[in-house]
Order: structure tokens, then sequence, then C-alpha cells
């Protein structure tokens, strides 16, 4: 289980001002995360929290917000987004992409690494994935974050890139079974507390995403992956409330790729289904 601190403020919120960060409370000084050895192999990897610098830290012993986030380079953070990237991806491309993230949004960036085993072993696995099929230690990790954090009363914004979209679509998925199996909840009460999930998809395989998460999914047609196993799909399903903003590339040999992603992100949709909260916005342009 990922290793959460109610006293914690939101992850999604901006840092404490000087001013308050005077307080008795705030004056306790936290632990510094532990970073886990370099060098070691990728799968070794699978899981653990990303954070600047290319660093790895492991959830079970280090909290979400002790992880040092990768921050905007252009001007303060706004909050705190947690991301998980695709297939293929070692852990300096899967910075390089939460670096572009943070620059974009405005908010700090925290990882959840999804190691590579090479491009076939990954595609099997986000075959996998897309049907709840074997193990994935990110998608523990993220289920756990989710649904430690939400249970706390703390929000959480979560961003997957194309597997990294299968990963969070399942993660939230296995949090909700979690929340009414383990924890006696109704299926109303869970999706109430998922209302509290701020979720967006790039180029995400994900495609059967359940009620109460505020949902913006980012879909170019010219990319086969969204429009075959995501939220483009036959039989999919976005979420209720989601926004799904599509555009066209035209190039299928560069429609794939997180930058021309991120040349269409707008802040993400605030309607999460349940009745409150307005859109963000969206369509086709």
């Amino acid at each position: 289980m990922v290793r959460f601190d109610p006293a914690a403020r939101a992850a999604s919120t901006p840092a404490t001002s000087a001013a308050s960060s005077s307080s008795p409370a705030a004056a306790t000084q936290r632990a510094a995360a532990v970073p886990e050895p370099s060098g070691q192999p990728l799968k070794s990897y699978d899981g653990k929290f990303l954070g600047a610098n290319g660093q790895m830290y492991s959830p079970a012993s280090n909290s979400l917000q002790d992880i040092p986030a990768i921050k905007p380079q252009n001007g303060e953070s706004k909050g705190l987004t947690v991301f998980v990237n695709g297939v293929g991806a070692k852990p300096e491309g899967a910075t390089r992409e939460m670096q572009l993230l943070a620059n974009t949004s405005g908010n700090s960036v925290v990882g959840i690494y999804n190691a590579t085993e090479g491009k076939l072993k990954d595609i099997l696995q986000a075959t996998g994935d897309k049907f709840d099929l074997g193990k994935n230690p990110a998608v523990d990790t993220l289920a756990d974050l989710i649904h430690d954090q939400l249970r706390s009363g703390q929000p959480l914004h979560i961003a997957g890139y194309s597997q990294g979209g299968a990963i969070v679509n399942r993660a939230i998925i296995d949090a909700k079974n979690r929340m009414m199996l383990e924890d006696g909840m109704s299926q109303p009460e869970a999706e109430r507390l998922l209302g509290n999930l701020t979720v967006e998809t790039f180029a995400g395989a994900g495609s059967d995403f359940p009620a109460g998460p505020a949902y913006t999914h980012y879909m170019n047609h010219a990319d086969v992956v969204p429009r075959v196993f995501g939220v483009g799909g036959p039989f999919a399903d976005a979420g209720p409330g989601a926004d799904v903003r599509t555009f066209n590339t035209w190039n299928p040999f560069t429609a794939h790729k997180f930058d021309k992603y991120m040349e269409h992100w707008r802040p993400p949709n605030t309607n999460n289904g349940l009745g409150g909260g307005g859109g963000g916005g969206g369509g086709a342009w």
C-alpha cells in the first residue's frame, strides 16, 4: 500500500506560503524521501515514484508529498499532477515528458514509472491492462494512491500517456472496487468519492472509464492508439461528463508523439458527471 500522510496538504494545491509555514504544525520537519539505488535493471523500478533528476522512490516507504517533483521552468507551480508514462519509455524519456507536461500545464509533476521491457513485452502488458489481466506494478501503485489519497479527504490529479492511459483506467477501477469491497461503500458512495479525482489522458489506450472522476481525454484523429484502443474505439466509454478533445495532425508517423498532444493542452475539465462542476470546453478543433 502506498504510504500516505493524512495531515499533509492536498497534493493538487499550490505550495504553502511562507507565512503559513511558520505555524507549529508546519514547523515540524518531514523526513527526506530516500531514493532507490541507481543503475539497477529497469524492471526493478517498475511502479516506483519518479521524481526530479530522474531519481526513483519506493511508494512503500515514501509519501507522495515528499517526492521531489519536476517543477515548471517558466513560473510558479499551480499544483501537482501524478503522471504515468507509456510503452518503451526509459526513465530519461519519462522525465522529459514530465518536464514538458509541467512546463505546459503549470503543475509540478511526479511520475509513477511504467518500466519498459522492450516494445513487444510492453504491448503485451498494455493488452493485459485493457482487460485487467496480469500484474502491473504501476497499476498497483496508482490504485493504492487513488484509494488512500481520496479516503484521507485529499483530491488527486493524475494523467496517463499511451499505455499510461490504460494503466490509469485500470487503477481507477481497482480503487473503486476496493472502496466497495474493503471499505463497505455502495457504488454511489464510491463514485462520489472518486469525484475528487481529476484525470487527463493523452493518446490513451484506456476505453472503459467508471463514473466519478472529472475526465479530459485527448485524441489525435491520425493516431491509431486512442482511435482503436482508447476512447475513440468501438464500445468505448470515456466516462460520464468526460471532455474528449480531438484534433488532427494528418501525419500518422508522428501522430502519437507526446509533444503533439502537449501542443493542444488546455486546463482540464472540471465536470465529474455527478451533477456538479462545469465543463472545461471540448470538441474538435
